[in-house]
C-alpha cells in the first residue's frame, strides 16, 4: 500500500487547557473560608468602633459634668454623684438605687480599693447636701475619672 494514497493519520490532539470557570470544589471551600473570616473581622472592628466611641462619650460627658461645676466644690459633688449613677444604670441598674454605705461598697468593688468608703469617695454621701464641706476636689474628680475608665473597660468583651 502505496502511504500516500492511504488515510491521512493526524498527530495527537491534546485536550484543551482545563478552563479557569467554574472552580474546582476547594477554591470554593476557600472563598467561603475567607469570606467568612472577612465577615467575622467586620464585626470586631465595628464593634471595638461603637465601644470606642461610647467611652469617648462617657469620658466627654465626665468632663461636661466637671465643667458645669465650676469651682463649687458641692456642685462637683453632686455632678459626680450624678454621673456615677447613670454609669451605674448601664451595668447594674439595681446598684443605681443603692444609698450609704452599700452604694461606695459597690462602687470599690468595681475599681477593687476602698477609695469611696474610706477615701476622698466619701464625700459623695454628704457634699452634695452641705455646701460648707471641704473635700479635695481634684482627688475626686481623679477617682471619678479612674472609676469610670475602669468601669468602661470590664463592660469590653
Amino acid at each position: 500500500m502505496n502511504p500516500a494514497s492511504g488515510p491521512q493519520l493526524r498527530d495527537i490532539h491534546l485536550p484543551p487547557p482545563p478552563a479557569w470557570w467554574p472552580p474546582a470544589p476547594g477554591w470554593w471551600m476557600l472563598a467561603a473560608l475567607l469570606a467568612m473570616l472577612l465577615g467575622f473581622a467586620l464585626y470586631k472592628f465595628v464593634q471595638r468602633r461603637r465601644r470606642q466611641a461610647a467611652r469617648r462619650l462617657a469620658l466627654a460627658e465626665l468632663d461636661r459634668c466637671i465643667a458645669a461645676a465650676g469651682s463649687n466644690a458641692a456642685a462637683l459633688a453632686a455632678a459626680l454623684s450624678h454621673f456615677l449613677r447613670r454609669m451605674a444604670l448601664r451595668e447594674a441598674p439595681a446598684a443605681a438605687a443603692f444609698s450609704d454605705e452599700r452604694w461606695l461598697a459597690w462602687l470599690d468593688a468595681r475599681l477593687g480599693g476602698e477609695d469611696f468608703s474610706r477615701g476622698v469617695g466619701r464625700v459623695l454621701l454628704d457634699a452634695p447636701f452641705n455646701p460648707a464641706v471641704a473635700f479635695d476636689s481634684a482627688a475626686l474628680t481623679a477617682l471619678v475619672r479612674r472609676w469610670t475608665r475602669v468601669a468602661l473597660t470590664a463592660q469590653q468583651p
